[in-house]
């Protein structure tokens, strides 16, 4: 099958239908005469006279036998004229009936396309493809900037933000709170070498919590500092510890004893643990209590501060222009 256009159909010639040109077969051609058959030729025998005596005085001719020839010869004109229009009927009858399968056969093509009419080929609408905005969507704002960045992290901080309600649990271990407090005398809050360090790397703010469970004390503090990297060099350069939070519930610890610290940071963000028995006992690697506490404070503290960038960048993306 061949592409590019309609293929016309092509009309069947007829049988027994003749070309242009050609004579039909068993028939003399044109300029050819054809001899009358047992008819002498001139000079020949004399037909006898139809009407003998009708000239030179010969008998009468028989009128009555004339008179029924004629009517004989009328009554056969008048059936064959009867004839004729019987033919004509059926001849008109055979083509009401080819119209009528034509017409179904036209219907039968027009359900399956048809034939086409035209001398051009047939067009088509092109289907529109989809478009595509060749600008990117912005990416969505990520928290870490927001806890990164101080001019990005402006929501208020609170020792009770950071650290709300009367309690707090983590996998199924639940934690009394005790004392709060929040100085922008950083090194106040500090024992040994801490409070330089925090000093040093610009230390603006330090919120403390303490939360105690079975014996066991935990002060978190947390310090804020210019930038990430302010924050990540106070962490590495640790030395000392937070001083411990008492009150609210809570008595003295990790005073003339061995206590658990621990630092570290995430955005602009360091903070800082230590953890002891309130029973002034010293803490040992086997202490395991301890340990899971001061990791439970830890989590906890990480978990509050990029919650922290996490709804600045969210309002971020939801405010109008943005």
């Amino acid at each position: 099958m061949s592409f590019g256009g309609p293929q016309w159909p092509q009309e069947p010639q007829q049988q027994g239908q003749q070309g242009y040109g050609q004579q039909p077969q068993g028939q003399p051609g044109y300029g050819q005469q054809q001899g009358y058959g047992g008819q002498p030729g001139y000079g020949g025998p004399q037909q006898p006279d139809p009407f003998p005596g009708a000239q030179g005085g010969g008998p009468t001719p028989d009128w009555g036998a004339l008179a029924d020839a004629s009517a004989s010869r009328s009554r056969r004109k008048r059936w064959l004229m009867i004839g004729g229009g019987v033919v004509a009927a059926l001849a008109v009858g055979a083509v009401v009936a080819t119209a009528v399968v034509a017409t179904g056969k036209k219907n039968d093509e027009a359900k399956n396309g048809g034939v086409p009419t035209g001398s051009a080929s047939p067009t088509f609408s092109p289907t529109p493809e989809p478009t595509f905005s060749s600008v990117a969507p912005p990416p969505p704002p990520n928290p870490k900037d927001y806890i990164s960045d101080p001019k990005k992290d402006k929501a208020p901080l609170t020792a009770e933000g950071l650290y709300p309600g009367k309690k707090l649990t983590m996998y199924k271990r639940p934690y009394a709170k005790g004392a709060t407090s929040s100085t922008t005398n950083c090194a106040a809050v500090t024992q040994g070498g801490l409070g330089t360090v925090l000093k040093k790397n610009g230390c603006q703010r330090v919120i403390r919590a303490t939360y105690v469970k079975d014996g066991v004390a935990i002060t978190v503090g947390v310090a804020v500092f210019p930038s990430e990297a302010a924050a990540l060099k106070a962490k590495n350069q640790a030395t000392g510890g937070i001083a411990p939070l008492a009150g609210a519930g809570v008595k003295e610890f990790c005073r003339a004893t061995v206590c658990l610290r621990r630092s570290n940071s995430v955005g602009r963000y360091a903070y800082f643990t230590q953890a002891g028995f309130t029973s002034g006992k010293k803490v040992t690697k086997a202490d395991k209590p301890v340990f899971q506490a001061s990791d439970d404070l830890g989590t906890f503290t990480f978990n509050q501060i990029y919650a922290r960038g996490k709804a600045q960048a969210s309002a971020a993306a939801n405010a109008p222009g943005e």
